[in-house]
């Protein structure tokens, strides 16, 4: 997958630079729309036809997302240099890379919370208010159940992963009385 993250690297940075000079967020929720069209595969299979020109193809993507930004002049010139460059399977990487750019420039991180039970209201903010000093920046949380974890989390920041799991702690006894 690196080779797509190489590819879809100069389409992020190059949007990121127009995002910049107006409502990053509003551009943020566009392209991750884009993304979700892109990703149907009728949209595909439609874009790939010979039967379809370019523009057309542009417009029926156009059409699809809802943000007001689609009738911006650079949100129409983005999606035509996808089209015409056949990079709409690229779409979903170029919004990862985005949202990575994004975060970046205003010092937070995505963190995937993996918990045996659910979290809610309180125990929430204050698992993430700790997390937050521990990794030092403002963390985007997603909080996912698994309840083999047995107790405990696992958070996942970047490439960063604090697992307080008590699976986790079995695992490190059953490696340390085996050994």
């Amino acid at each position: 997958m690196a080779e797509l993250a190489t590819i879809a690297r100069p389409y992020a940075e190059a949007l990121f630079r127009v995002a910049e000079a107006g409502d990053l967020a509003a551009w943020s929720n566009f392209v991750e729309e884009l993304a979700q069209v892109a990703r149907l595969p009728e949209l595909l299979s439609v874009a790939t036809s010979p039967k379809v020109s370019r523009d057309q193809v542009s417009d029926l993507l156009l059409s699809a997302v809802q943000s007001p930004l689609k009738d911006s002049p650079q949100a129409k010139n983005f999606v035509q240099m996808l089209v015409d460059n056949h990079r709409l399977p690229l779409m979903n990487e170029v919004a990862v890379q985005f949202d990575e750019l994004k975060n970046a420039r205003e010092g937070a991180a995505d963190a995937l919370i993996v918990s045996a039970f659910p979290l809610e209201g309180e125990q929430l903010n204050d698992l993430v208010a700790s997390l937050e000093r521990k990794f030092q920046r403002k963390l985007k949380p997603t909080v996912e159940i698994d309840p083999s974890l047995i107790g405990g989390v696992r958070v996942t920041v970047g490439d960063e992963v604090l697992d307080t799991s008590v699976r986790a702690r079995l695992a490190s006894m059953q490696t340390a009385l085996t050994a």
